[in-house]
C-alpha cells in the first residue's frame, strides 16, 4: 500500500513505542496491516533497563529496527537548558522535549499518518502533535480493543508484557513523576542505583536553591525521596491492604496486572502522561 497525496508525495505511516504494553501490541497488530510502517522511541537517555530489553524483542516481533530519537539531547541535555528544574505535573518540560518535538523533527514538513494506541475501553486523549503535516489516527479504538484484546495480541505474538510490570504499570523515565509511592519502594528495591541517582537529581535542585524560586522541587509530589523511604512500612502497609480490595473487587482469573494497577491508582491516583504510559 503507497499513499500520496494530490502532489504524488508520500505519506509517512509512523507508530511511536513507549516501551509500555499498549505501543507495543499495536506495533504488532500494524505489522502486516501497513508494511511500510517506521517504528520509533524516543529515549530520553533514563528509561529502565527492562524497556531497552523489551524494544529489542519487539525489533524481532515486527521484524524492523525501532529508530532511536534523541540520541544528542536526552534528558540531562534539557535538565541543563531548564536550569536544573525538574519536570513536574505543572510543567511537563520532558514530555515536550523529549517526546513531542523530537518526532517533530523527525518527520520534518512530511505528510504523516502517526498510530497512536489509545485503547477502546479508554475515555482519554493521545498527546499528539498538532503540526498540520501529522494525522493521529486511533486503531484499537477504532477496532473495539480493549485490554484484553492488547493482552493477547502479546500472548499471541509471545512477546508478553515488560518484566517491570511486576512491580510498575507504567512505562517511562525510571525517576518519572507520575509514579505512585509504591512504585518508587519498587524502583529502590529492583533498581537501587537508578533510585540512587534519582536522590542525586533531586538533591543537586534542591543545593542548587532552586526552592527559593517559591516551590519544593521533589519528583515524588509532598516529600523527598529521603522522606519517602523513611514511610516505607505505612506505604508497603496502604498497598498490601488496597491489593487486597482489588482483589475482591475485579473479576477472578482476572491478570495479576489489573489487580496491581488498581491498587496502585488507590496508593496514588495521579493520571500518567499519555504518550509516555502508552
Amino acid at each position: 500500500m503507497t499513499d500520496t497525496t494530490a502532489s504524488d508525495k508520500k505519506v509517512r505511516h509512523v507508530l511511536g513505542l513507549s516501551g509500555g504494553k499498549d505501543s507495543s501490541a499495536l506495533a504488532i497488530y500494524m505489522r502486516d496491516r501497513v508494511p511500510e510502517m517506521e517504528y520509533f522511541f524516543c529515549d530520553t537517555g533514563a528509561e529502565l533497563p527492562e524497556t531497552y530489553e523489551y524494544l529489542n524483542k519487539l525489533e524481532a516481533a515486527v521484524g524492523k529496527p525501532i529508530v532511536r530519537l534523541n540520541t544528542d539531547r536526552d534528558f540531562d541535555h534539557w535538565l541543563e537548558v531548564y536550569q536544573g528544574t525538574l519536570p513536574s505535573p505543572q510543567m511537563r518540560w520532558c514530555t515536550k522535549n523529549l517526546k513531542i518535538k523530537p518526532l517533530e523533527e523527525w518527520v520534518g514538513d512530511d505528510e504523516v499518518i502517526s498510530y497512536v494506541a489509545i485503547r477502546a475501553d479508554e475515555n482519554r486523549l493521545g498527546y499528539v502533535s498538532t503540526k498540520p503535516n501529522i494525522t493521529a489516527v486511533f486503531p484499537f479504538r477504532e477496532d473495539g480493543i480493549d485490554r484484553e484484546g492488547v493482552n493477547r495480541i502479546l500472548d499471541e505474538a509471545g512477546t508478553g508484557l515488560p518484566d517491570y510490570y511486576e512491580w510498575r504499570t507504567r512505562s517511562g523515565c525510571y525517576f518519572c513523576f507520575f509514579q505512585r509511592k509504591h512504585e518508587w519502594l519498587g524502583l529502590k528495591d529492583r533498581h537501587p542505583e537508578l533510585f540512587d541517582k534519582a536522590v542525586a537529581y533531586e538533591e543537586k535542585v534542591r543545593h542548587q536553591g532552586t526552592a527559593m524560586q517559591g516551590r519544593d522541587y521533589t519528583w515524588s509530589q509532598g516529600e523527598s525521596l529521603h522522606e519517602l523511604i523513611e514511610r516505607r512500612e505505612e506505604i508497603q502497609a496502604k498497598h498490601e491492604a488496597n491489593l487486597a480490595r482489588a482483589a475482591k473487587r475485579i473479576k477472578p482469573n482476572r491478570p495479576l496486572l489489573e489487580v496491581l494497577s488498581d491498587a496502585l491508582d488507590a496508593d496514588d491516583d495521579e493520571a500518567g502522561c499519555s504518550v509516555c504510559h502508552l
